[in-house]
């Protein structure tokens, strides 16, 4: 399996980086080829602009994504661009590495996102999304740590449900583009955690990956559980973090 890791954290010596290590090594023990894009340590540009190109559609005004979507027709994306659109297509499966800043990633990977899964490629023409996108076929996971306790995560929690505070990037982001999503791996409260946890975050990590092969994807709908009117077919349960029934129009007037 080739493995494609996104690490982004400022820190070489942070926790982060010691995930990173335990993935690659752990990954590599068991025959995975794994690649890793350290986007601090390349120096990648997170900000989207007309520079990304090395040929316009529409010069007098950017289009970004239309721009993509030529690009990915023509070549035409400049190399650091490329390069990773080529590391991501070649991967079975995609796993980012970050803290959790702001209920989301960091600037540099939230621009590597913004660059790199294209339109054109990964989603849009011939409708390209969920099930049909670009990317099916491949997997993808995050790992990410906080700096708040896995309760206040909970349903009933201070911040929301976890899987609500990621719906934009698992089902935003992967599941848009056609990626499975596994379910995410989470070092709660670093700051607040002696040796001894963070070495059983590493253990457990470790342990995870070991067995990713059979990880079983989180519930998603494709898009045939949806009608003309962009909504849940009546016959299809909702059964993600994101899909709930709506409530039902009164059909009376209510008395005034």
């Amino acid at each position: 399996m080739n493995v494609l890791i996104v690490h982004a954290h400022p820190e070489p010596r942070s926790f982060n980086r010691a995930l990173l290590d335990t993935a690659v090594r752990t990954l590599g023990e068991q025959g995975h080829q794994v690649v890793v894009s350290d986007l601090y340590a390349m120096g990648f540009n997170p900000v989207a602009g007309p520079d990304d190109f090395s040929e316009r559609r529409f010069p007098d005004a950017l289009q970004y994504d239309r721009e993509q979507k030529q690009a990915s027709q023509r070549g035409s994306f400049v190399p650091d661009i490329q390069q990773e659109i080529d590391k991501l297509l070649a991967c079975d499966l995609l796993i980012l590495q970050f803290p959790l800043w702001w209920f989301s990633v960091p600037a540099i990977l939230k621009g590597w996102i913004d660059r790199v899964f294209v339109n054109g490629l990964v989603y849009g023409a011939g409708g390209k999304r969920f099930d049909q996108g670009g990317l099916r076929g491949r997997r993808a996971m995050l790992s990410f740590t906080t700096g708040c306790f896995p309760a206040m995560m909970d349903s009933d929690g201070l911040l929301g449900e976890r899987d609500v505070i990621l719906w934009h990037l698992q089902h935003g982001v992967f599941g848009y583009s056609g990626l499975q999503v596994l379910p995410p791996f989470v070092g709660w409260a670093i700051q607040y955690s002696d040796e001894a946890q963070r070495a059983a975050y590493l253990d457990a990590y470790a342990q995870r990956l070991r067995g990713i092969e059979g990880d079983s994807p989180m519930p998603a709908h494709p898009l045939s559980d949806f009608g003309p009117d962009w909504r849940l077919r009546p016959e299809v349960a909702s059964r993600t973090a994101g899909h709930r029934r709506a409530a039902a129009a009164p059909t009376t007037r209510p008395d005034l």
